[in-house]
C-alpha cells in the first residue's frame, strides 16, 4: 500500500510540474464576447464620514479612508496627479476582435466614468486632476454610478483610449484586432 500512495503522489507531482512549465508558454487571450469585460474598481470605506460630502461610497466594505485616498494624489517626483492605486479599471489592457463587445460595470462604490478618448489627459474635477489639462471628450463624460455599467460595440480595428474622467489615473486600452 506504501508503494502505491508514494507513486501516485510521484504521479500527482509530475502532473502538476508539467502544467506550471506550460504556464509560462501562455499567451495573451482574444476575448469573445461572452467574456470580454473590463470592471471598475474602487476600495473606498464606507464607514468613513469623510467620503459623505463628495456622494458617498456604496461598497459593503472597503479599506481606504477618505484622508488616505487624498494622500496618494500626488507624488513628490511628478507635477501631476497620480491616484490611489485601488482606484483602477480591471482589466486595463484587453484584446478583442472587430464586431466583439465590451461589457463594463461599475463595481466600486464610488462614481466613476469610462470614456474614449484621443488623448489621454485630465478629467473634469480640479483638485482630482492637478498639474493636468482635461481631455476634450471629458466635458461631455457620462456618469456610471455603482452597480451600472455600458456596453461598448462598434468598435474598429486599432487602439482605443478610455480613462474615468473624474480619477484620470484610471486609464485602460481596449485592441481591437481584425479577424482572420
Amino acid at each position: 500500500m506504501r508503494k502505491t500512495s508514494v507513486g501516485l503522489g510521484l504521479l500527482v507531482a509530475g502532473i502538476a510540474a508539467a502544467f506550471a512549465m506550460d504556464a509560462w508558454k501562455a499567451k495573451p487571450v482574444i476575448a469573445d464576447d461572452d467574456d470580454a469585460r473590463i470592471t471598475i474598481r474602487d476600495d473606498c470605506d464606507p464607514t468613513d464620514p469623510g467620503w459623505d460630502p463628495t456622494g458617498g461610497c456604496t461598497l459593503r466594505e472597503g479599506d481606504v479612508s477618505f484622508g488616505e485616498f487624498n494622500g496618494e494624489l500626488d507624488s513628490p517626483l511628478a507635477a501631476a496627479v497620480i491616484g490611489h492605486q485601488a482606484w483602477r479599471n480591471d482589466p486595463s489592457y484587453l484584446k478583442i476582435e472587430t464586431g466583439d463587445a465590451v461589457r463594463v460595470r461599475n463595481r466600486g462604490g464610488r462614481t466613476h466614468t469610462f470614456t474614449e478618448v484621443k488623448d489621454f489627459g485630465g478629467g473634469r474635477v480640479p483638485p482630482l486632476n492637478e498639474g493636468l489639462i482635461m481631455a476634450d471628450e471629458c466635458a461631455t463624460a457620462t456618469n456610471i454610478v455603482p452597480g451600472a455599467g455600458v456596453k461598448l460595440s462598434g468598435l474598429s480595428a486599432g487602439n482605443h483610449r478610455f480613462q474615468c474622467c473624474i480619477h484620470p489615473w484610471m486609464r485602460a486600452i481596449v485592441k481591437v484586432k481584425s479577424e482572420d
